[in-house]
């Protein structure tokens, strides 16, 4: 028996990079997966085909998580076309270097209001459909513990993820409802590429500092989230697990 046979997963962001890999990873342990894309609709589908060629079972929604009323829609339809919801993986995010003196306030409220705020509405939607057993896995970033130079925004907005994820487990965990976070180090992925960090001295300085010596790949943090929606992590709460190669 798989791991999550019987599961149905939510998970936003997932048309690329690393929330492809979890809803893909998911899927292969039985879940059925709804695969949430902001703009991406040839990427969601994509991976929904993949999953589907795999014996799988998945949905493609489109959904503006920063909105309150789209993400209440999302939720709404993985219900509808499920029948239920046990795993929500906030994995939606967004992220841009530079100095201070050159942010603006469009990129704070972007960054913000992408990678917090959508944390916030997505699992408020979700509320009353998880039940016991429930798993909330919060997609952060080894960021906030290496808080490097130019990254005032997003370290903060990953770390208003991190301190999120310790109340809310708090807050749920009467529930029966889990919180966790996992908080990767670099990953290769299309966007991290796009960006130019890929094959940059950002990578090779970070490389230096990583014992197991290299980026990640998505899959390296696909096991991980589903180590956490299954019933292996039944004791597990309130945690930020670094999956980092130990950065």
């Amino acid at each position: 028996m798989a791991k999550l046979d019987g599961k149905v997963a939510l998970v936003t962001g997932g048309s690329k990079g690393i929330g492809a890999a979890i809803a893909a990873a998911l899927a292969a342990e039985g879940a059925r997966v709804v695969v949430n894309y902001a703009s991406s609709k040839a990427g969601a589908d994509a991976v929904v085909a993949a999953i589907r060629s795999a014996g799988g079972e998945a949905i493609a929604v489109q959904a503006d998580v920063s909105d309150a009323d789209q993400a209440q829609a999302l939720v709404t339809r993985a219900v509808q076309e499920f029948g239920r919801l046990d795993v929500l993986v906030n994995n939606s995010g967004v992220y841009e270097m530079g100095p201070l003196e050159q942010m603006t306030q469009d990129q704070y409220r972007r960054m913000f209001d992408i990678n917090v705020l959508g944390v916030l509405l997505t699992t408020q939607a979700a509320l009353d459909h998880l039940g016991e057993g429930g798993s909330v896995i919060n997609v952060s970033s080894s960021i906030t513990t290496i808080a490097p130079a130019n990254s005032a925004v997003y370290t903060g907005s990953k770390g208003a993820v991190d301190a999120i994820t310790r109340v809310l487990a708090k807050e749920l965990g009467p529930r029966g409802i889990r919180v966790n976070a996992i908080l990767p180090g670099m990953v290769e992925t299309e966007g991290s590429i796009a960006a130019g960090y890929i094959g940059s001295d950002m990578q090779t300085g970070i490389v230096a500092m990583t014992p197991l010596g290299r980026v990640g790949q998505p899959d390296d943090i696909s096991g991980v989230a589903v180590f956490l929606a299954s019933d292996d992590a039944g004791w597990v709460t309130g945690q930020l697990l670094s999956a980092s190669g130990g950065l």
